[in-house]
């Protein structure tokens, strides 16, 4: 009878693999049933480990804030083979006794002879971008100056402190250019790239183009930034991220150091929040995580749903 039963019956999938899995804090008390059991939706990704809930995800932080915040705000410079001046007599921008006459007054104010060169009226912005681009073997911003809006989840904080003004983003091929002012901030590209998981370009435009740019960048819907001007320490800073993750209900979050930021994101269903600490006011010390308590409620999971976290 059992037999027949059994042949009556649609084969069930138990999905034992994704049941087991188990969150990346050791000192979780929350365990996993070992049975499919529906999902609430918990649970938050970063990186390779995966976080049961918010409190957990707030414990486990701290020590890669901890890390980042002790991390040396210290940039090895990429100084190009030739000045701008050099690059702008070559170019024909400038005579040799403009550019004799320019440098020996900027050193004497202790100018950069760019500033120089444009104070004097001897070379125009889009002259001078021409010769940066031409530095940093990048193109430079063409066009007659009219602008296009572009919807960027960049914190402006960001893009004011690099002098950086989204130029073209497109979600589907998760591709974004930047136009830079003075020189390309491989920081920034490189912190977008592993935030964001887009494919960072660079181009070189003027200081004029780069305030007209920035007037016509929107956020996306659902996008938002916050900046601690003092963060506290780690801990603190966990705490608030923690509280973030419970407001968005976060299910995939990231984290990098970008010279005097701290910029954490957080993703959940209809939100994605930027929060960014400020690294040279927050406090250094850091003790250790303490162990969650386990809640009074159950928390359940649905092996489909674990797997679409991962």
């Amino acid at each position: 009878m059992n037999r027949i039963l059994k042949s009556l019956l649609p084969p069930i999938d138990l999905g034992w693999n994704h049941v087991r899995a188990r969150c990346g804090l050791p000192t979780c008390h929350n365990k996993l049933l070992m049975r499919p059991v529906p999902q609430r939706g918990t649970g938050i990704r970063v990186d390779q480990q995966w976080y049961c809930s918010a409190d957990c995800f707030a414990a486990a932080v701290r020590t890669p804030l901890a890390a980042l915040l002790s991390t040396p705000m210290i940039e090895k410079p990429r100084n190009p083979r030739l000045s701008v001046g050099l690059v702008m007599l070559t170019r024909g921008f400038l005579t040799e006794d403009q550019l004799r006459f320019a440098t020996a007054r900027a050193e004497r104010r202790g100018e950069d002879v760019a500033t120089t060169v444009l104070e004097l009226g001897l070379a125009t912005e889009k002259q001078l971008a021409a010769a940066r681009a031409a530095q940093w073997g990048c193109p430079v911003l063409a066009g007659d100056g009219t602008r296009t809006a572009v919807e960027a989840d960049i914190p402006r904080t960001l893009l004011r402190e690099f002098q950086a003004a989204p130029l073209h983003y497109s979600p589907q091929s998760r591709r974004l250019v930047l136009g830079f002012v003075e020189k390309i901030e491989y920081t920034l590209l490189g912190s977008i790239e592993e935030v964001t998981g887009c494919r960072a370009e660079a181009c070189l435009l003027t200081p004029t183009e780069f305030e007209a740019q920035m007037q016509c960048v929107t956020d996306p819907a659902g996008y938002e930034e916050a900046v601690m001007e003092k963060p506290g320490t780690p801990a603190q800073m966990a705490k608030t991220l923690g509280g973030v993750a419970l407001e968005v209900t976060a299910s995939a979050a990231s984290l990098v150091a970008c010279r005097s930021w701290i910029w954490a994101r957080l993703i959940g269903k209809r939100r994605t929040i930027d929060v960014l600490f400020a690294r040279t006011k927050a406090a250094p010390a850091i003790a250790p995580a303490p162990s969650v308590q386990p809640r009074a409620e159950v928390i359940e999971f649905q092996p489909t749903t674990v797997a679409s976290l991962g």
